[in-house]
């Protein structure tokens, strides 16, 4: 078995450097009357770094699990259950159906920039025109990251690189109580993701690439496409076991495979190829089936144009707006044909040499 490299994480923060971090969310002069009571909660986070108190309240596994006396997390349990029921309710034929649409611009009018994005007026469109086409719709907008009070969706780090069976179904990676690493978004959105039969991903190109908040989601989205959904069974983080598994023949269960999707790239100057090409790469590995040629779409709004008058190059570009219609209206269609089982997908039920 391929042995467990060590030597690059840094040595834990000394207390004085952990009192600072925890402090730096305290920095306004109003907190100040309640320093006594800071320095107890201080007192207390730094006795669960200490410990490494990951997961402070568990119970066993029980039966269903490899290891039914394993401490299992109670959070992660409970979205393990949400995912469970959602996939239940996804498959019943009387479910309507629903689409789920990700706004994965980082703008939006109640933060810095003031106004809100391109990207979510797009979605709005596609919006209207899928429920005129009788579907339920869900909206995703990533933007709330960069205006909403401690909401986050905390980076990836990279377990199934150690071994598939290490990346849990859902993330048991957070939160991260020792390290204040909570607050994280994810388990609502592997939720939304499971409900869907279809999904429509929308995105600026920022430098080249999709936007940050929605690569965030997609690194985070890494256990849907392989991961393990049993943590007793690597007994939480233990590289070993989990390679041990791994070797032994690990099935990469794709857990979001039969879905269908479009994407919408837009960008004014460069990278809008790329960024779709990507994007329905990544659909197109989870398993998810495209809508068609016409529901994967990447266009420039306001070519060269100031920044200041994008809004108004896109008031003016109905080509595009018709487009984005037609994105969700093909989407529309392969709901309709998945939920009647005929979605086609040629290569369903081929032995897969190399299922990594």
């Amino acid at each position: 078995m391929s042995s467990v490299r060590k030597g690059q994480a840094p040595p834990p923060l000394e207390r004085e450097a952990f009192r600072q971090r925890f402090m730096q969310s305290y920095f306004d002069p109003a907190y100040r009357a309640e320093d006594a009571a800071l320095g107890r909660l201080e007192e207390i986070a730094w006795d669960a770094y200490q410990q490494g108190r990951k997961a402070p309240v568990t119970r066993p596994a029980g039966p269903g699990f490899a290891d039914p006396a394993y401490e299992l997390s109670v959070e992660w349990r409970e979205a393990r259950d949400k995912l469970l029921a959602a996939q239940a309710e996804w498959s019943q034929p009387q479910t309507p159906s629903r689409v789920l649409l990700v706004c994965g611009s980082s703008r939006n009018d109640g933060t810095c920039p003031g106004e809100m994005s391109k990207t979510f007026r797009l979605v709005r469109l596609a919006q209207e025109v899928l429920r005129a086409e009788g579907l339920q719709t869900e909206l995703l907008d990533l933007s709330r990251l960069a205006s909403e009070y401690d909401r986050h969706i905390h980076p990836c780090k990279g377990c199934v690189s150690t071994a598939m069976p290490l990346c849990h179904w859902p993330c048991s990676c957070y939160p991260n109580h020792s390290e204040r690493q909570t607050g994280d978004w994810m388990n609502d959105i592997y939720e939304m993701w499971v409900r869907a039969h279809g999904v429509i991903l929308v995105t600026p190109v920022y430098w080249y690439q999709a936007a940050s908040a929605i690569k965030l989601m997609m690194d985070r989205m890494v256990c849907a496409d392989g991961g393990n959904p049993d943590p007793s069974s690597t007994h939480g983080k233990r590289p070993e076991e989990a390679k041990a598994l791994e070797l032994k023949g690990w099935p990469y269960p794709k857990h979001l495979a039969g879905r269908t999707y479009g994407v919408v790239v837009h960008g004014d100057v460069a990278g809008i190829e790329g960024t779709r090409r990507a994007l329905c790469d990544w659909l197109d590995w989870m398993g998810l089936i495209d809508a068609g040629a016409r529901a994967r779409l990447d266009r420039f709004i306001g070519y060269y144009e100031p920044y200041a008058l994008s809004h108004d190059a896109l008031d003016k570009d109905k080509a595009v707006q018709a487009e984005v219609g037609n994105v969700a209206r093909a989407v529309a269609a392969a709901v309709r044909e998945l939920r009647a089982g005929h979605l086609s997908a040629p290569d369903r039920g081929l032995d897969v040499p190399r299922p990594k």
